[in-house]
Parts: C-alpha cells; structure tokens; sequence
C-alpha cells in the first residue's frame, strides 16, 4: 500500500473512531447491576416457584450477580434506563421460558430432539439431551457446544451441566442472550426484537400471539417495577 493511501485510511478511520464515539453509547456505564436486581426484585421473581417445582431454591440472586460478573456490558450499556430495560427484558423473557422460576429443564425434554446433524463444528454425542435448561432454556448442539467452550464445561458431552449449578445457568443465559439478545435490546430496537433473537420462529409474525403477548406483559411489568418507560416496538 502506498503510503499516501495509508494515511488517508488512517484518518478516515480516526474520523470514523470519533464519530462513533459522540453517537454510540459507551461500552459500560456505572450502573450497578446489584442496585437494580435488588434482593426484593430477585425475590419475587423466585417466589412465584411453587414448593413443588424443580426451580424452587435453584435460581437465586447470589448465582445471578456471579454469572453476570462475567458479562460486564450486560445491564450497563447505554444510559441508566436502557441498562434498567435490558434487565427487565432478560428477566421477563426467564419468567416465560422457565413457567415463572418454576423449572430448570424443559417439559418433556428428553422427548425432544434438539440435534442438528448439519453443525459440523458441534456434532452431538450419543445419548445425549439438547432441549432446554435454565433461565432462557438454552437448547440445540450448536449453542451447547460453543457455550460450554467459553463457560467451561463440556456442553455436547455434558448438556446437563447447565442443570446441576444455577451460576452455570445463568452463564449460559447471559452468554446466548450477549450474543443474539443484547444489541437489540441497548440500540433501541425495542422487546420485541428480543422476542425475535429468543423465539421468532415459533412466535413472531403472528405464530404465537398469545406467548408473545405473555412476554410483553412480564417485560411491562418489571419496566413498571423498575421505574422505567418499557419503549417502542415491544411485539413482533
């Protein structure tokens, strides 16, 4: 490259640098996320689990603030209101797939096949399960598999990992939700992009009127409780 050519990619990309800077929101701020999942706010989620359910006692706030540790962008992106609506946005979708901290494991998941043979890079083990474990329900070989390569566990060989430690399934959670969820959620396109990235295929675009309804009401209602606007486009 000539270096005529070379400094003007230089400052082409120190201008591009700056104008993302003034108009992206920063990288973190200094919300606590401790401050806003507060152990009230913890506590009535996980109190709505019957005595009954799997879930009653698994997921708890101390496991939550330890899977969150490791994902410093969640919860603290963007301005304190959008840090307040992405944690009413992963809760409220939690409180749907796990039946109100109900369950861990997916109803009648060793029935389901969750395998697709097609993933090269995370092909399935033998006799093992990849339906849906903990907060988001995690499922299928190739979200187990690179999960577990960056949680630390084996997650083709041992999907059931994910059920047996609630810092581990909230890990998963956070990891699948700051890959496919977070962007939507702090760029403003609003809760009913997060349905989309979770569960489109089975219910946007008129699939599921009645789930999708069901999320924005929790996402509405925990807005409500945190003392924040809920935003634009909350369906899809």
């Amino acid at each position: 490259m000539a270096l005529g050519a070379a400094l003007l990619l230089v400052v082409l990309s120190a201008t591009t640098a700056a104008a993302q800077s003034c108009d992206a929101p920063p990288a973190t701020n200094n919300v606590s996320v401790a401050c806003i999942v507060t152990p009230a706010f913890f506590g009535a989620l996980a109190a709505q689990a019957a005595d009954g359910c799997e879930g009653k006692g698994f997921y708890t706030r101390d496991a939550f603030l330890a899977a969150a540790g490791y994902y410093p962008a969640f919860g603290r992106t963007g301005a304190v209101d959008d840090s307040k609506r992405e944690i009413a946005a992963f809760f409220a979708h939690a409180n749907l797939e796990t039946i109100k901290f109900c369950y861990i494991n997916e109803i009648n998941g060793p029935s389901k096949n969750y395998c697709d043979p097609t993933s090269a890079q995370w092909p399935c083990r033998p006799g093992k399960g990849y339906y849906g474990r903990g907060p988001l329900q995690i499922s299928w070989n190739y979200n187990y598999g690179p999960a577990g390569q960056s949680i630390g566990f084996d997650g083709l060989g041992d999907p059931d990992a994910v059920a047996r430690s609630a810092v581990v399934a909230f890990r998963a959670a956070l990891w699948y939700w700051m890959g496919a969820v977070h962007e939507a959620i702090v760029s403003g396109e609003g809760f009913g992009a997060t349905i989309r990235a979770i569960n489109g295929a089975l219910a946007c675009d008129g699939k599921n009127p009645a789930g999708v309804n069901r999320r924005v009401g929790y996402y509405t209602q925990l807005c409500q409780q945190l003392g924040v606007d809920p935003g634009r486009n909350l369906t899809c």
